[in-house]
């Protein structure tokens, strides 16, 4: 296989599922056997110059560094959402934005619900059912989905984006607990400095990455999580064509880091992350954390955006976009509870520091709730596309003309 065939394998969305799929299960199976602790002393085993305050664990290198790469993506891709994409146009745009919202809220509702009433002290993992895995969430639709109306991928990639905007937003703010200005001054500097490199000479190319780098170690010191660092740098590339070139550089740039971040990132993380240990482990696993994640995930995301889409069109001019019903809704409501690496991150969040009960518990639930509703939008995928289909999905009293199809 060549390097540029390889390069696009590694970007496909059915590729990143897979992987992290494998590396969870991996992990999974690890965490649970005899050689168990093995898989906690790698995980612990500290690398990086003490004297930059790095020298992490390679769990925190996975969360803090190899995330931020991913997260990079992410604000790269929001980017050129917001000027040249599906966010461009609030008309277009607004039933997803609209759903993500909902699919945030109720979820988080739910999960209050149920904790505050069996364990309050497991209230601050609130956040932990409301994060959507764009890459897998994708991967199931690409595979699942072959022969649906391709504008339902683009609802669910603007749906997923705006979750992953408004989860970064939660995280820079609920789960920062001191901030050294000074560093953060710092850092915002230097992203002003990046911003300034790539909108220059293309030929600058290789001062991205050592500027990057400075720009998450002055975040990461600042006590701000560092993956916010990725996606400001991914809101400083161009999202217009410049210099004469014939693409933006945020497809450029996503074109160059988004194999990397599929391939590598995302399923290290996945690795480090998923490892709960269900037999010989402390603690229960199930308990109201546990049981508020699951019901979060499967249910509350599921009632949020069905709720949020009918809510609007039915009371609003906003319609779905061409050729998708409200029927096709069902499976993306059951795909934006496919949570994993972004949940993974807020469970760290949530509980570090002393309730390991907890922080098990929540791993295991963003596994199960996870495979459940990806098992689910599967299901739903697979009976919808069998469904003959209207000449007006979207009710909007204009006969659909988007013919195109997922996997056409």
């Amino acid at each position: 296989m060549t390097r540029d065939r390889l390069r696009q394998w590694a970007a496909l969305d059915t590729t990143s599922g897979v992987l992290l799929l494998i590396t969870a299960a991996i992990a999974v199976v690890w965490a649970n056997s005899p050689w168990r602790e093995s898989y906690a002393s790698v995980l612990h085993t500290e690398v990086g110059p003490d004297f930059l305050h790095l020298n992490l664990s390679l769990a925190h290198w996975a969360s803090d560094g190899l995330l931020a790469i991913f997260f990079f993506v992410v604000g790269v891709e929001l980017k050129h959402e917001f000027v040249a994409g599906g966010l461009r146009d609030l008309k277009l745009a607004g039933v997803p934005i609209a759903a993500a919202v909902g699919g945030m809220v109720t979820p988080a509702l739910f999960y209050v619900v149920v904790v505050a009433l069996g364990d309050p002290e497991g209230l601050r993992g609130w956040a932990i059912p409301t994060a959507t895995d764009i890459a897998f969430a994708l991967a199931v639709l690409a595979i699942f989905g072959r022969g649906l109306p391709l504008p339902l991928r683009t609802f669910l990639l603007t749906l997923a984006v705006v979750d992953d905007l408004l989860g970064i937003v939660v995280i820079a703010t609920f789960y920062t607990d001191e901030i050294d200005f000074v560093m953060l001054g710092g850092a915002l500097v230097v992203v002003a400095v990046f911003g300034v490199l790539v909108r220059g000479s293309w030929r600058l190319w290789p001062l991205f990455i050592p500027v990057g780098v400075v720009a998450w170690a002055l975040m990461h010191a600042s006590g701000v999580h560092a993956t916010v660092a990725g996606v400001l740098l991914g809101f400083v590339v161009p999202a217009v064509a410049i210099h004469g070139e014939k693409i933006p550089r945020t497809e450029r740039l996503d074109e160059a880091v988004r194999p990397y971040s599929a391939a590598i990132a995302l399923p290290v993380f996945a690795f480090a992350a998923a490892g709960v240990t269900v037999i010989g482990g402390e603690g229960s696993i199930v308990q109201p954390v546990s049981v508020g994640i699951v019901f979060g995930l499967v249910v509350g995301k599921l009632v949020g955006v069905l709720g949020s889409t009918w809510l609007m069109t039915k009371f609003t001019p906003l319609r779905l976009p061409d050729a998708i019903g409200l029927r096709d809704l069902l499976p993306i409501g059951m795909l934006t509870g496919v949570g994993f690496t972004v949940a993974l991150l807020i469970a760290e969040l949530s509980f570090e520091g002393g309730a390991d009960d907890h922080a098990a518990a929540a791993k295991a639930a963003i596994l199960v709730g996870s495979v459940v509703s990806a098992a689910l939008a599967a299901a739903l995928l697979r009976w919808d596309a069998r469904q003959a289909r209207d000449a007006d999905m979207n009710r909007d009293n204009i006969p659909d003309t988007n013919r195109d199809v997922i996997g056409g």
